[in-house]
């Protein structure tokens, strides 16, 4: 890669960092894409990988104290369960297909929360009760989503905006999951693909990047409020089904 090459990766890394700060989810929509660009795909997922979670661990301390931590860990444990479920299924089904499905009902909760808001004029109205089971069934979907296709955020943002939460708790909440999510992602490439020498390396340049957007953002999210916030995540709902759906016609042009 050239200097150019470079520069595009480290703009790409520090704004998709500060997307993630302020709402707790789009890095991977964001850079993913976009490091495609640069990348061959298994670089360039493996480098959203890792630089994912050093920027959890990096954002985490200033909003510990917002993260709901039963909820945390019910959605971790639906997560463990589903992941399974999401490997066997992209085994055994059509992959292009599953995309598609996936994409699509991300894009359908992303245009019902829309009309909700639009109806409900701010906020999302009438949150539903959270009970435990749905949370360790979201994690259980947001596994499977992960294992087909590389997102585990979108089930457990459109859970969390559905229920009412505040937009402090589904930020703190989700980067905690995603630090836990993406480390057992990490360490299972590590040990069953294995991750190249310069991988490590570019994503040892790649995350000053990322820190630099990730504190830059943290305080804008903490400045967002309730009806800002569930724009901005509806957006990237819809910027997530729209990507997922792409990359399938994508797939199934080849």
């Amino acid at each position: 890669m050239d200097l150019l090459d470079w520069a595009g990766l480290a703009a790409t890394t520090s704004a998709a960092a500060l997307l993630q700060a302020m709402s707790g989810f789009g890095f991977a929509v964001l850079a993913t894409p976009l490091f495609l660009l640069f990348l061959d795909p298994s670089r360039a997922v493996q480098l959203v990988i890792i630089i994912t979670t050093a920027l959890s661990l990096v954002v985490l301390p200033g909003l510990r104290r917002a993260i709901a931590a039963r909820l945390l860990a019910r959605l971790a444990l639906g997560s463990l369960a589903g992941l399974p479920l999401g490997l066997f299924a992209f085994r055994h089904a059509d992959p292009i297909v599953l995309r598609a499905l996936v994409g699509g009902t991300i894009l359908a909760f992303a245009v019902l929360l829309g009309w909700r808001r639009y109806r409900g004029a701010g906020g999302v109205p009438r949150p539903f009760r959270t009970k435990p089971g749905l949370e360790v069934a979201t994690g259980a979907v947001s596994g499977i989503a992960t294992a087909l296709v590389g997102m585990a955020g979108p089930p457990v943002l459109i859970y969390l905006l559905l229920a009412g939460a505040p937009p402090r708790t589904v930020r703190a909440t989700q980067l905690a999951f995603f630090a836990l999510a993406y480390a057992v992602t990490l360490a299972s490439h590590a040990v069953t693909v294995g991750i190249p020498a310069q991988t490590w390396l570019s994503a040892g340049i790649l995350i000053p990047f990322a820190f630099l957007g990730g504190l830059a953002g943290r305080p804008l999210g903490d400045r967002l409020g309730a009806d800002a916030f569930a724009i901005l995540a509806i957006l990237l709902l819809g910027a997530a089904g729209l990507y997922t759906l792409a990359a399938a016609a994508g797939f199934a042009v080849r």
